[in-house]
């Protein structure tokens, strides 16, 4: 399976002309999957702009997965893996980025998947829905009138929800999210674990939490994560994620930006 991966990336990376040994090509390739997600209606030109900005920090964090990614990625699975309604809130980059691994981890964990965009329209939730069917995902929440449900004291588009879901969810993995609707569940009781690559922004500093890495990486290790703690009873899970300081994690994935600037 890796070697068919492997094979379909430089394949993709010919298609655009991108040479196997160039130092910038997983960077290169990742930013043609976004723009090849905005041409199948996934992607907005926004999201464009927000993925360039995450890039930045990536160089800072030496383009790695580090030790303190790690240790929350390990924490969010168990934390995935205990909740009893957890959900996957997919946007446009994460469905242009890793649908297959959206599909892979709501399988493993048992979350429900969801679409929620901030710029919302019937075209890209059916787009969106489609990427994720196609990629194998059997149910998806949150398109069209199954959207129903409202999140308090949140005024975008994003407060539109599935009743069955994220209204209904404990835990809401929320990857390349916006602050406001972090604030707005975890103010409505619900565990939120992101992906930022940013540790200073107010979705890394709101969730519970957070990994700060490429979300294309801390997919498939979470994944990983997941399979392997799975099997775990309730107590050792809940160890796991009660031992897990979400600042001081940040604090740390923070020391390592500043030592690169």
């Amino acid at each position: 399976m890796q070697h068919r991966r492997q094979r379909s990336k430089v394949a993709l990376s010919q298609k655009i002309a991108i040479p196997a040994d160039h130092p910038r090509a997983k960077s290169l390739y990742t930013r043609e999957k976004l723009v090849d997600g905005f041409k199948k209606g996934l992607v907005v030109p926004e999201g464009l702009i927000a993925h360039g900005r995450g890039e930045a920090f990536d160089y800072l964090l030496g383009e790695k997965t580090t030790v303190h990614a790690r240790k929350a990625i390990k924490a969010a699975a168990a934390l995935l893996l205990l909740s009893d309604h957890p959900v996957l809130s997919i946007n446009g980059n994460a469905a242009a980025l890793c649908p297959k691994e959206a599909v892979q981890l709501s399988e493993v964990t048992g979350a429900g998947l969801e679409v929620n965009l901030f710029y919302r329209t019937e075209e890209r939730e059916s787009a969106i829905k489609a990427e994720l069917e196609k990629h194998g995902a059997k149910k998806v929440l949150g398109v069209g009138p199954r959207a129903s449900a409202r999140i308090p004291e949140l005024q975008s588009e994003r407060r539109r929800v599935d009743p069955e879901g994220i209204f209904m969810a404990d835990t809401v993995f929320v990857p390349l999210e916006d602050g406001d609707r972090t604030e707005a569940l975890v103010k409505m009781g619900k565990k939120v674990i992101t992906v930022d690559l940013n540790p200073r922004s107010r979705t890394a500093m709101a969730a519970h939490i957070t990994i700060v890495d490429n979300l294309v990486r801390a997919m498939p290790a979470l994944i990983e994560q997941a399979r392997m703690l799975k099997g775990r009873d309730r107590k050792s899970l809940a160890r796991i994620v009660n031992r897990f300081n979400n600042k001081k994690n940040l604090a740390q994935s923070l020391k390592i930006i500043r030592s690169k600037a």
